[in-house]
């Protein structure tokens, strides 16, 4: 488990792609501290193994989901990556859950200064709003980030200086994407809200379950 503080900007040595798989390795120095074989680092928001440290360097897989789910298969030499290893057991809890499997890749489509912070408004596919809520918490790259307004396709997330200056934030611009997870505790809720084995999907909905249980009925026009 993460919390979404980042702990290092790392940059990118090289990353090749084989076939439908590929390797990362990064350049770091902080995140290696007590990081072992096998342990976890996340990496712009996606959860990755390290398979190997060398010269203040760690290696990890990278499986074809990966790829397809998220923005590695974009990233280059000396590209700068968000890092932070997985939560101590006595480390504060200062950000919210983040569990490093992306939900999809957002478009930044703004970016606006506003007092001493500046808004980044990005636009996301495949129904990630239903999860996103006003207040709420979403990983961007692996940053948690309180959602500072939402609109039908897209939000906004206010980054005051210092989470520009220590995460990749600060060189993202307008056409540039991110990586999105958002707050597992909603997916959870959801999920935890279907029917069992239900093929009705009419009932997989929050009115579907109360008009089941006759809280109200339907009514055509």
């Amino acid at each position: 488990m993460f919390t979404g503080l980042i702990e290092e900007v790392g940059m990118v040595e090289n990353i090749v792609q084989t076939g439908q798989n590929g390797q990362i390795t990064i350049r770091c120095a902080h995140v290696l501290e007590d990081t072992r074989i096998g342990d976890s680092i996340v990496v712009n928001g996606v959860c990755l193994t390290v398979t190997s440290i060398h010269d203040a360097q760690f290696t990890a897989d990278i499986m074809a989901e990966t790829f397809a789910s998220s923005t590695l298969s974009q990233l280059r030499h000396n590209d700068p990556v968000n890092l932070e290893r997985s939560m101590a057991v006595a480390d504060r809890f200062g950000g919210h859950i983040v569990a490093g499997h992306t939900d999809g890749v957002g478009e930044i489509i703004q970016r606006t200064p506003e007092g001493g912070s500046v808004n980044f408004e990005i636009k996301v596919k495949g129904g990630l709003l239903r999860y996103i809520v006003q207040k709420g918490s979403v990983a961007v790259d692996g940053i948690s980030l309180t959602v500072a307004r939402e609109y039908a396709d897209s939000f906004i997330v206010a980054i005051i200086p210092h989470t520009l200056k220590e995460t990749n934030l600060g060189s993202k611009s307008v056409g540039d994407y991110v990586n999105i997870e958002t707050d597992i505790i909603g997916k959870y809720v959801e999920k935890l809200l279907q029917p069992a084995n239900s093929h009705d999907q009419s009932e997989q909905t929050i009115d579907g379950l109360l008009e089941k249980s006759g809280f109200y009925e339907r009514r055509e026009g």
